[in-house]
């Protein structure tokens, strides 16, 4: 089970770019159908809310995918030792 798990960890940038990509992809998608089942301007606000929903959740992908200063230092360190 924790083999499976480990696949829905986002480790990397750009594993995080690439699942924002698809959020936005269906963001704008769904933003599309409240366009034509709430025409007008209610419908342009869904759009625009949806598509804001991915760069709230992006930004939190993006800073939790970031390595820290700290982090780097260490890492640099262990790989001087080990080499």
């Amino acid at each position: 089970m924790g083999r499976i798990a480990r696949l829905f960890v986002i480790k990397t940038r750009w594993e995080a770019w690439a699942v924002i990509y698809a959020l936005a992809l269906g963001a704008v998608e769904r933003g599309q159908a409240y366009r034509e089942v709430y025409p007008g301007a209610i419908g342009w606000l869904f759009f625009v809310v949806c598509t804001a929903a991915v760069f709230m959740a992006g930004g939190i992908l993006l800073d939790a995918t970031r390595r820290r200063p700290a982090e780097a230092r260490t890492r640099a360190s262990d790989l001087a030792r080990a080499g």
